[in-house]
């Protein structure tokens, strides 16, 4: 009996956990107002728009600068850094996301193709299956 236990009990938590990957959109930061971020502090005619949850440099090459999230829309985040007048405002749904795997916590998505703040190389972020 405390074996069946034990077997029902795992298959639920690997159930949960399996549900919440489905559930997360790929390529999407999920950040609340308050959080820190790494973006890229090329301005808002750059292309590439790169986030990460790590410091490194932008998929345009360029150094990237922690910001603080101040706001959150549906399709959009606006943070601010030192030494910016104002906030900017990025998506937070990539065009393409790092291809690290599941043990990576770089969490870089980028609207431009190029490598992520962990050296790997990006990759596009493929469209969740309608259910």
């Amino acid at each position: 009996m405390k074996r069946s236990l034990q077997v029902a009990i795992l298959t639920l938590l690997s159930l949960m956990i399996v549900g919440a990957a489905l559930a997360a959109t790929p390529g999407k930061m999920d950040l609340k107002v308050g959080e820190e971020v790494y973006v890229c502090n090329c301005g808002p005619t750059c292309p590439c728009h790169t986030m990460a949850m790590r410091e490194g440099d932008c998929t345009c090459g360029n150094k990237m600068v922690k910001a603080k999230v101040t706001k959150v829309d549906k399709d959009m985040v606006f943070v601010k850094a030192e030494g910016w007048e104002k906030p900017r405002g990025y998506n937070p749904q990539g065009k393409y996301m790092c291809n690290c795997g599941p043990s990576c916590n770089c969490g870089t998505i980028s609207q431009h193709p190029g490598k992520c703040v962990c050296g790997n190389d990006m990759k596009p972020v493929e469209a969740k299956p309608a259910t």
